[in-house]
């Protein structure tokens, strides 16, 4: 098999180059300001890193306040190094508030480094979150409708009383010729209870007797 001819980025390789300079600048100067060993080594990884950091927030489209804001700080520091050493500092003989900036930088750098690293989330990354959102409504067809209550069933009304027993007529005609004699007799109606004596009947059919007689 042939192997495939390596692609040169010019721009890489430009990106690169500057890059190496840059961190040889910081080097330089955190050096000169009192960072000797590997300290002076660590300050260009953390400007490089907050720079990095920074530009992935901007790329993820969360909080570009932060990212535009910490991006600024890191490439302030980087063109600040690399102006100070272009021969305009003597680095020899460092002013102290430059050896200030130099001593508080780590500070600086590890607060900007946790602020983009555990900043806001995205919802879209956010598992529990995506879920969330990805939960589908229920739909009308998914809700199942209420059952209906069942009906009680209606009271029947109580069975009204039987009508009366129909009087018979001869009984009437003998009932009302024993309220005329009565009343021929004493000058008053006959009362039912009277009534039911002489015929000699039940008191109910005895009061129906009396309705007749009205």
């Amino acid at each position: 098999m042939r192997a495939l001819p390596v692609r040169v980025d010019a721009v890489l390789v430009q990106a690169l180059i500057a890059a190496a300079l840059s961190f040889a600048h910081l080097h330089d100067l955190a050096l000169a300001a009192g960072q000797d060993g590997w300290k002076a080594w660590a300050y260009p990884v953390s400007v490089d890193l907050l720079l990095v950091a920074a530009w992935r927030r901007l790329r993820s489209g969360e909080s570009k306040t932060a990212g535009w804001c910490w991006f600024l700080v890191a490439l302030t520091a980087s063109l600040g190094a690399n102006v100070a050493t272009a021969g305009l500092l003597d680095l020899e003989n460092v002013p102290a508030w430059l050896r200030i900036l130099v001593a508080g930088w780590p500070a600086v750098a590890f607060l900007g480094g946790t602020l983009l690293a555990h900043g806001s989330v995205n919802p879209s990354t956010d598992p529990v979150a995506a879920e969330a959102v990805q939960a589908p409504e229920p739909t009308a067809v998914d809700v199942e409708p209420p059952t209906a209550t069942p009906e009680l069933p209606t009271a029947t009304p109580e069975s009204a009383a039987p009508p009366p027993s129909p009087v018979p007529p001869a009984l009437v005609t003998l009932a009302r010729k024993v309220a005329d004699e009565h009343r021929a007799r004493t000058g008053t109606d006959i009362d039912t209870s009277t009534l039911r004596a002489r015929l000699g009947v039940p008191m109910p059919l005895a009061e129906a007797i009396t309705t007749q007689l009205t």
